[in-house]
């Protein structure tokens, strides 16, 4: 029998090993029956899928069993991008909303998650309930199932096309007018994902010179990882390069992160792009209130918050606790350092689409290089540099180095005095001189993530340096 848990982001398994259509039933069933549970079963519900292998059929097989627990659904009818989905929750008011999608994870994998009616990631008191009534169907099962060709003639489902709705939405998150007249011309590559025909699109309304690369569905992303991270995007690069263009703007495996290059094919991580929205969205849109960031994100957003009495809350690693954020504390922007990033007005999910578009729009209204917004940033509230390691062992390793961290508590690290330590996700060390260390393990494999940030990339090696000498690792 299969364990079925929702991680940061759902359940995710590989195809036809876990990932089954007896499993995917299931885990429906058992959304149905909370969405029952709470009364919400009137308000319809969205279905939408990326495009890896069986999509179609998985997300089919999800809408027949809400279509035979009497709840309207309204499925995509091709593959569609994450915030897309979760918006068609906000403006149709539904229940929520299924997306079949594994996000960044490799071709073999496939994945559900659930998103509640105010449209974010679903948090784990929710996942918790959907779990325990997956639990319950294993030990008594009562799927309820009505075939597509019945619940479409008795109205339980019907297509539903989110692109429209959304890409209108986007305008009034975004200074159009600045990035009609910007005069960028940009490279897209959605990565062979749910993001084709969304980003270009836009651009191309807007009057942008765009040329699209890896715009046709491939279950294998071309051989790839459907990460827009750096080691990914090499094809971006090139075409940049070869047609001098201003930008290269990548979305993953379900739209929701973003990888950008400038003209020279420089990569932009997610804490640097956190920076300049942040300082774009304060400077240029006088925006006031609050911040959320994950405990594993660049202290540089506290830095700016510091200067212009903006309030940055720090979240466990996982967009849910940063959308949480938004809904709870009325955040004006959210991220993430491993590419989420969503702000006021929209959808308390994160967003490729809208990432890429806020970075566009920064230039166009700066009327100048990423490379030197960002110089000009570091000038005035310092330098940073933020780095991950990631290190693999083995499961004995693993619990080794869990016992270790039982008793790891550094009154030094490089020489450096720590002034607090938290255990808000993993275990995180601020040094006297700003600089800081995470230590997060994940949940599913025997792999140990190093976070470090510092002024310089001396001290952020020698901080994880350290730090991984100290464990064993």
């Amino acid at each position: 029998m299969a364990e079925i848990k929702f991680g940061t982001d759902g359940w995710r398994a590989i195809i036809a090993q876990e990932f089954t259509f007896e499993n995917l039933r299931l885990v429906a069933q058992a959304i149905v029956n909370y969405i029952k549970d709470n009364k919400l079963e009137k308000r319809g519900i969205m279905i939408g899928f990326d495009n890896r292998f069986l999509s179609e059929e998985f997300a089919q097989a999800v809408a027949e069993v809400f279509a035979g627990n009497s709840i309207k659904v309204f499925l995509a009818p091709h593959g569609v991008p994450t915030p897309a989905v979760a918006y068609t929750v906000k403006v149709k008011e539904l229940a929520g909303a299924v997306m079949l999608t594994a996000s960044h994870n490799p071709h073999q994998y496939h994945g559900i998650k659930f998103i509640p009616h105010y449209a974010g990631p679903a948090m784990p008191d929710i996942t918790d309930q959907i779990v325990a009534n997956v639990r319950k169907l294993q030990e008594n099962t009562e799927i309820n199932i009505l075939e597509r060709d019945e619940a479409e003639k008795l109205g339980f489902i019907s297509l539903s096309q989110p692109q429209n709705n959304y890409l209108y939405h986007l305008q009034s998150l975004l200074d159009t007018d600045a990035i009609k007249n910007s005069g960028l011309k940009v490279v897209v590559d959605p990565m062979h994902g749910a993001g084709i025909g969304y980003l270009d699109k836009f651009l191309i309304s807007m009057g942008v010179s765009v040329i699209t690369i890896n715009s046709s569905r491939d279950a294998y992303f071309g051989g790839l990882l459907p990460d827009p991270a750096e080691d990914n995007l090499s094809s971006l690069r090139f075409k940049v390069r070869e047609n001098e263009a201003d930008l290269g703007l990548a979305l993953d495996g379900d739209a929701d992160r973003m990888g950008i290059m400038d003209s020279r094919g420089n990569y932009y991580s997610p804490n640097q792009i956190l920076i300049m929205v942040m300082h774009h969205l304060i400077k240029n849109r006088k925006w006031k209130g609050t911040v959320a960031r994950t405990v594993a994100t660049t202290h540089m957003l506290d830095r700016i918050g510091m200067e212009h009495n903006v309030e940055v809350v720090e979240t466990p690693v996982g967009f849910k606790y940063i959308g949480n954020a938004m809904l709870k504390k009325g955040a004006f922007l959210g991220g993430e350092e491993s590419g989420g990033i969503s702000i006021r007005g929209h959808v308390p999910e994160k967003d490729g689409i809208l990432g890429c578009l806020l970075f566009m729009e920064i230039l166009a209204v700066e009327g100048k290089e990423p490379e030197v917004i960002l110089e000009e940033i570091y000038k005035e509230y310092g330098p940073v540099v933020s780095r991950r390691l990631d290190i693999h062992c083995t499961q004995q390793k693993k619990e080794k180095v869990l016992e270790t961290l039982k008793h790891y508590d550094p009154g030094m690290i490089c020489g450096k005095q720590v002034l607090t330590a938290n255990r808000i996700d993993g275990w995180k060390f601020l040094l006297e001189d700003g600089s800081w260390c995470l230590i997060r393990v994940s949940g599913t494999e025997p792999v140990f993530r190093i976070y470090a940030e510092a002024a310089a990339e001396a001290n952020v090696v020698a901080i994880q340096r350290e730090v991984k000498e100290y464990l064993n690792l």
